[in-house]
């Protein structure tokens, strides 16, 4: 019977080999915890949107002067939109008293200047009336046609004054016509335009009318 022969004890590795082997494995750990890294890193930042941070409101502490209230806002816009509508009533009013002759105009500037001292209504309101115009052909004004009649038997000329009253019977406007050297029985019809806005409304008043 054949013994077998005995096993050799195994002596220890070399000491170099066993040193790079740990080295190796260490590497290898290290580049692969960088890329698992890397690639983690990467997809956070390709799946989470980026948002700006939220403004903060304004100082208010820093601004000078104080915001006009809503009430304030308002009384504003409506003191705009009635100088407007009385900027177009007067441009409107220059441009339809425009048509009327220089003649009629210069009639006017007689008729204020010859009742200045006139007290009452005047000697001639039997003789003169007052008709309004659509205001479809005055463009939105109102215009009164003043008809001025001579009844007696000489030439005379004629004023008149015609106040424009609001609601409340204030005069808010008053306007002077005249005719002048009108023969027996002759008529004249002079126009007599309010300057002011369509609203409120106005009405009309024959307040004087003198002959001389």
């Amino acid at each position: 019977m054949n013994t077998p022969p005995p096993l050799r004890p195994r002596g220890p590795r070399p000491p170099g080999r066993t040193r790079s082997t740990v080295v190796a494995v260490a590497a290898l750990a290290a580049v692969a915890s960088a890329v698992t890294s890397c690639s983690t890193d990467s997809g956070s930042d390709s799946s989470t949107p980026s948002f700006s941070e939220r403004p903060s409101p304004p100082d208010t502490a820093s601004f000078s002067g104080t915001a006009p209230s809503m009430k304030e806002s308002v009384v504003e816009s409506a003191r705009a939109a009635a100088s407007a509508a009385a900027s177009s009533a007067s441009a409107a009013a220059s441009s339809f008293e425009a048509s009327v002759s220089a003649e009629a105009e210069r009639a006017n500037q007689a008729a204020q200047k010859a009742l200045k001292d006139v007290d009452g209504q005047g000697n001639a309101m039997s003789d003169v009336s007052m008709t309004g115009k659509p205001r479809s052909g005055t463009g939105g004004l109102l215009v009164v046609l003043v008809n001025i009649t001579n009844k007696t038997d000489s030439k005379a000329s004629y004023a008149a004054r015609v106040d424009f009253l609001d609601s409340s019977g204030k005069t808010v406007e008053t306007r002077y016509v005249g005719a002048e050297d009108l023969a027996p029985g002759e008529r004249a019809q002079p126009l007599a335009v309010s300057r002011k806005p369509a609203e409120p409304a106005l009405t009309s008043k024959l307040s004087q009318a003198q002959r001389y």
